[in-house]
């Protein structure tokens, strides 16, 4: 007997439906697994033997064949068990055929019969509801994340036995429901505040504006000076994610693999922080079958590269097309994949080799070549995308033994939302989310200057050298400071303070 049922694998952060077929004929006891699958796939012929032995169900003693539709799409991982298992069981007819064409099915299988958590589950739950499936069947532990797709029924098990059981009786049982709204809004958060931060005005303000501006920052300063305290406190007065954001955060980290076990909704925007041995693939993503790497992971959040200067040359190339069109493109022979990349890139450096330059209590040792090739690695294409370069000084000794006065993260963030919601009512006919999103045409629209303004951006432009790009996030940062301010028009003073932000493009 044939019978056919219906899965799905991963292309990306999106999914494509997969048929699983199974036949049953005369012939010598095997298992035959085609259709291009992968090791994963070809090796749960001996888990579904052995799984459906052990949750007492009669394994036909003849020739199987399983097809993987279509033949042409490459099939990896172990959530092919359980569609292979319930095909078998529908061709020995074991369960009633009826809701297999209604339903995609998905879940690894253990050799007792339980079903383990996959990856992926809400891209291909947001497929099903695409295709006009009435709804998907998943691991218990894989549920709640499916159930955030609204408009499709959600069953969740823990073992073979109570699939083939929804099968035969489905009215025994009822999809799960989740409220994904509420859950987002009563989700606290549990952040690092800034109230901890002692001093350091001039860069909690840049951490304010990169805040409210979706603004790339980079701090530079010698060891010991808060650099690294400062980023890790970005999250706190970002505005919450919303329910669209957080889905798209959410569906990321599902297709990556970082929600088994635990995963429902991601409610909290990522901060990812690689480390400077990470290699370009990891930045980016990669991989045979390409996976999202680290700028992707931070999507709709903060990606934090702490000790710039260490990372290699040419992996920090890798992010200057990302940085500006907000995705990047993994392309493989096979197939060419997009992941959404809109981060915000928070850097931190010492200013040389040692450490201590312009430092005004300890001096430095390093020559002005040592200095001239560790600035070396920081090109001039990535510095003009980072629109907030910040000096960061040592704390004065009565800094250091005061107890913290500064404010909190949630003042901060109330007053970033007001800016931002200023912005949003601005750009929303444009279907931007932030001033660093806007354009030259935007700039054109947005931010025209009076003569005394232009006279002093010009200036500007001449005696620091600006590139036409660090220009265009001059008036983005400019933008964005009038929005705090709640001005509606650009000021000199705006303009000003952003110009004061480019001053230390390159240092040598």
């Amino acid at each position: 007997m044939l019978a056919r049922v219906w899965s799905a694998s991963l292309i990306g952060i999106d999914a494509m439906k997969v048929g699983v077929e199974v036949d049953i004929a005369g012939g010598l006891p095997a298992i035959v697994v085609v259709g291009l699958p992968d090791t994963a796939v070809q090796e749960s012929k001996e888990r579904v033997k052995a799984a459906l032995k052990n949750a007492g169900y009669a394994f036909p003693i003849r020739r199987v064949v399983v097809n993987l539709t279509p033949a042409d799409l490459r099939k990896e991982g172990p959530s092919f068990d359980l569609p292979i298992s319930m095909g078998i069981l529908a061709a020995s007819e074991q369960v009633n055929v009826q809701l297999l064409e209604q339903f995609i099915l998905l879940g690894e299988v253990s050799l007792d019969g339980s079903l383990r958590a996959v990856a992926g589950v809400l891209a291909i739950a947001a497929t099903a509801k695409q295709l006009g499936m009435r709804g998907i069947v998943v691991p218990a532990d894989n549920a709640r994340e499916a159930a955030l797709v609204q408009g499709i029924d959600v069953y969740g098990f823990q073992h073979l036995s109570e699939v083939a059981d929804f099968l035969n009786h489905p009215d025994r049982y009822q999809p799960l429901q989740v409220n994904a709204t509420e859950e987002l809004a009563r989700s606290p958060f549990t952040g690092l505040d800034l109230k901890d931060v002692k001093g350091q005005a001039q860069a909690r303000r840049a951490l304010e504006i990169a805040a409210a501006g979706g603004h790339n920052l980079v701090f530079v300063g010698p060891p010991g000076s808060g650099k690294t305290m400062l980023a890790r406190r970005l999250p706190g007065i970002l505005p919450p994610l919303s329910f669209e954001e957080a889905l798209e955060v959410t569906q990321i980290h599902s297709v990556a693999g970082l929600l088994k076990e635990r995963g429902s909704l991601v409610c909290d925007r990522p901060f990812r922080s690689p480390h400077h041995s990470a290699s370009g693939p990891s930045l980016v993503g990669g991989g045979s079958f390409p996976r999202p790497g680290e700028i992707s992971l931070a999507h709709r959040g903060v990606l934090f590269l702490d000790e710039l200067t260490e990372f290699k040359r040419d992996v920090l190339e890798f992010l200057r097309q990302p940085l500006e069109d907000g995705c990047v493109t993994i392309s493989r022979t096979r197939q060419s994949v997009a992941f959404p990349a809109q981060f915000t890139l928070v850097a931190s450096t010492n200013p040389c080799p040692c450490g201590y330059f312009g430092d005004t209590v300890q001096a430095c040792t390093c020559s002005p070549r040592g200095r001239e090739q560790y600035w070396a690695k920081l090109s001039g294409p990535l510095m003009d995308r980072i629109d907030l370069q910040v000096a960061v000084n040592r704390l004065k000794p009565e800094e250091m033994i005061q107890q913290p006065k500064g404010e909190d993260s949630q003042t901060v963030r109330q007053r970033v939302q007001q800016a931002r919601s200023r912005s949003q009512a601005r750009l929303q006919s444009e279907g931007l989310r932030c001033n660093a999103e806007m354009q030259s045409r935007h700039l054109r629209k947005w931010c025209q200057l009076d003569d005394t303004t232009q006279a002093l951006l010009e200036g500007a432009i001449r005696k620091l050298g600006l590139s036409a790009r660090a220009t265009d996030r001059i008036l983005k940062v400019a933008r964005t400071i009038a929005d705090l301010a709640g001005e509606e028009g650009l000021q000199t003073a705006h303009v000003a303070e952003a110009i004061q932000y480019r001053t230390i493009d390159r240092m040598q």
